[in-house]
């Protein structure tokens, strides 16, 4: 009875703990994001309030809508052409059988490894000659091309998981291989694709070294280099906008996570049941 007691309470103090560690960081980050001063907060003489926010939201020269518009919209293009391109992908390793299958996705494995810093100053380059530099797409397509790992080895996983005799039933009653993925298997598959879009959507938003050295201003520039570029704009470090943007880019992650993460999870069990 003592064990078991005891290991409880190391179980609770031991969550409690990581708790605190992963959750300490955001809070702080969120109240120095209210103080009108922040070097006066451990003083007790900061004043608090949404003045921090309101300069984020309007003040012209920090740009952080034009910022979210550029985060969001390379991001969703990216999440998009990666979800359905690996989607494809993954049916096809998982299901097709042809020559090299198995190397497929050891390759694409293989080159997302090398580092991004290693190739930027060349797509530097390139773009600078293509003359898409500083827009959408120079950030778009190295997006693409190191977030479909990802995308394709989720949809693999899920894809091994279906039931072939799902497909064989299809066919036996006529339908032919693309409208076995689109009628049969792709809704089966819906929660690990929706997953998917969703790692890879986080994981863009969230890119900083294409958006740095591919950018040059607040017209493709995104937050994650559009909140480290505050300090320039100002002469100091203005610790509540800072603290007031990264707010603002936290929450719509965070709500979207929580939000879509249960219909994950319950997507995934009703379609292993029902397969």
């Amino acid at each position: 009875m003592r064990e078991d007691a005891l290991r409880c309470a190391l179980i609770i103090a031991g969550s409690v703990g990581l708790l605190v560690f992963a959750l300490a960081p955001v809070a702080w980050m969120a109240w120095i994001s209210f103080a009108d001063r922040p070097d006066l907060v451990v003083q007790g003489e900061a004043a608090y309030g949404l003045g921090n926010y309101v300069d984020v939201l309007t003040e012209e020269e920090l740009h952080f809508l034009d910022y979210f518009r550029n985060s969001l919209v390379i991001s969703l293009v990216t999440a998009l052409a990666v979800t359905a391109s690996a989607s494809l992908a993954g049916y096809a390793v998982s299901r097709l059988r042809f020559r090299g299958r198995v190397l497929v996705p050891l390759a694409v494995l293989a080159v997302s490894m090398f580092p991004p810093i290693s190739i930027v100053g060349y797509l530097h380059r390139i773009f600078s000659q293509a003359g898409l530099l500083n827009t959408h797409l120079a950030l778009i397509l190295p997006y693409i091309a190191f977030t479909v790992p990802l995308g394709l080895w989720i949809n693999m996983s899920y894809f091994a998981q279906i039931p072939r005799d799902l497909d064989r039933a299809a066919m036996i009653d006529g339908a032919g291989r693309l409208r076995t993925l689109t009628h049969v298997v792709l809704p089966v598959a819906l929660p690990g694709i929706f997953s998917s879009f969703l790692l890879v959507l986080i994981a863009c938003f969230n890119k900083f070294l294409f958006a740095l050295m591919l950018t040059v201003d607040y017209r493709a520039r995104t937050l994650s280099v559009g909140i480290a570029m505050f300090q320039g704009l100002h002469g100091e470090m203005p610790w509540g906008s800072l603290m007031a943007a990264s707010v603002l880019t936290c929450a719509p992650l965070v709500a979207l996570t929580l939000l879509f993460q249960r219909y994950v999870v319950q997507g995934l069990s009703a379609g292993a049941l029902k397969g």
